[in-house]
């Protein structure tokens, strides 16, 4: 069967290219490695998504989304109008509906392990195994969605050097059972920095609030997470990085971003034994923080782990070498370019895995993203999008953010489209 359009890896970035596309009429395949679509933001519970400024530069991806999501009560405004506060677990049933609305076929368990390239007439072969039988297949364009660039990996192109891996990795969990009117009242007495907790009461029928604590700096929370670890109920390290959000149609339920991946410095998480022991680290920050929470915050009596993230949430991997790498001075100084993919105006915001080594840096004006760092430097009909972004480390930490990643996933399918026409 031939494609006008495979795209490989069904996270935010390749579910965003492979419903514009199918909406603009290119035949398209998505072929995605687990069962469900989403990645991040389903699977590695990564809600809600953090607002920026876009310009309404390639959004009509994040418009319908809020449509989909709306009739699945999976959606929910809040905290200076960010529309960004969805339900991971409903977000499956939605991004399937999306993809069966514009007729985009979908393979799931399956990954793309043989890929070549005809440079007489340019189409790609691909060889895609599925777990119950493998087949072959043609296209005209490729878009490598995979995180990890590995598409770009079998047709040996080159990245950019990656010794300044230094981002820390997460492990997200959620936490369901909570009284959530409870552990509002107290949180609003303990903590009265509305810009640090906003709390809303909707109705009596769901609370929705955020609050944080981190290890690099003083919050209203830090007296109780030292208190723990004087009590041998948490290890400093748990203390790295913390965050509760609230989740739509979950009203007792909080997603948790946290624990932080701690490594040594001579460690990556490339490595595949390193990934899995930080995997089985995760899980043991995950329990400690669960109980922590249980015994310290008040409402927490009857909680307990609801869900834990399949995956690790990776910030920093391989990036890929395009027609033009992104830089930190292209955010300090921002220039338009021709063919602009998106706009944001996200900080720079680097994890580290040593306490006062995170960085975040504000950013003064909104920033440009041109399609040449989505297209792959030597092959024309070859792109690139989400975490592989053509970009410098710097620049990276502030393009990796999910509403980023949809808009470039609409971007070089309506890139494709131009140059079918």
């Amino acid at each position: 069967m031939k494609y006008n359009l495979i795209v490989v890896g069904g996270g935010t970035s390749g579910v965003a290219a492979s419903y514009i596309a199918s909406k603009l009429g290119i035949k398209t395949l998505l072929v995605e490695k687990s069962d469900v679509l989403g990645g991040a933001i389903t699977q590695g519970l990564v809600v809600p998504v953090m607002k920026v400024n876009s310009e309404n530069i390639n959004t009509e991806f994040y418009s319908d989304l809020l449509h989909f999501a709306g009739k699945y009560n999976a959606q929910h405004t809040f905290i200076d109008d960010n529309t960004g506060w969805f339900n991971p677990e409903l977000l499956k049933i939605v991004f399937d509906d999306m993809l069966k609305s514009v007729k985009c076929d979908v393979l799931f368990s399956s990954i793309v392990n043989e890929c070549s390239l005809s440079f007489t007439d340019s189409i790609f072969q691909l060889k895609i195994n599925h777990k119950l039988l493998s087949l072959y297949t043609e296209a005209d364009y490729i878009i490598d969605a995979t995180s990890n660039g590995e598409i770009f990996k079998i047709l040996n192109c080159e990245f950019q050097n990656s010794e300044e891996n230094t981002q820390a990795a997460s492990l997200r969990f959620m936490l369901s059972g909570i009284n959530m009117k409870v552990f509002a009242d107290w949180l609003s007495d303990y903590d009265k920095d509305r810009d640090i907790t906003p709390i809303e009461y909707i109705d009596g029928r769901q609370v929705y609030l955020s609050t944080a604590c981190t290890w690099d700096k003083e919050w209203a929370l830090t007296p109780i997470f030292k208190a723990a670890v004087v009590d041998g109920v948490l290890e400093e390290s748990d203390c790295a990085y913390f965050q509760v959000f609230s989740v739509p149609s979950m009203p007792d339920t909080l997603a948790i971003n946290a624990p932080r991946i701690i490594l040594e410095d001579d460690e990556s998480i490339l490595d595949p034994f390193v990934y899995s022991r930080a995997l089985k680290q995760g899980r043991e920050r995950v329990y400690r923080l669960a109980n922590f929470m249980k015994l310290y915050f008040k409402g927490f009596e009857n909680s307990y782990i609801s869900h834990i993230s399949d995956t690790l949430g990776i910030r920093e991997s391989y990036r890929m070498k395009g027609k033009y790498t992104f830089t930190e001075d292209d955010i300090i100084n921002p220039k338009k370019f021709d063919n602009i993919a998106f706009a944001s105006d996200y900080p720079i915001d680097i994890h580290s895995n040593n306490k006062d080594g995170s960085i975040l840096k504000p950013v003064k004006n909104t920033y440009y993203v041109p399609i040449e760092c989505l297209i792959s430097e030597n092959i024309e009909n070859l792109y690139g999008v989400g975490r592989i972004i053509s970009a410098d480390f710097q620049s990276h930490a502030a393009l990796r953010t999910q509403m980023n990643c949809f808009s470039m996933g609409e971007a070089v399918a309506k890139d494709i489209k131009n140059k079918i026409n």
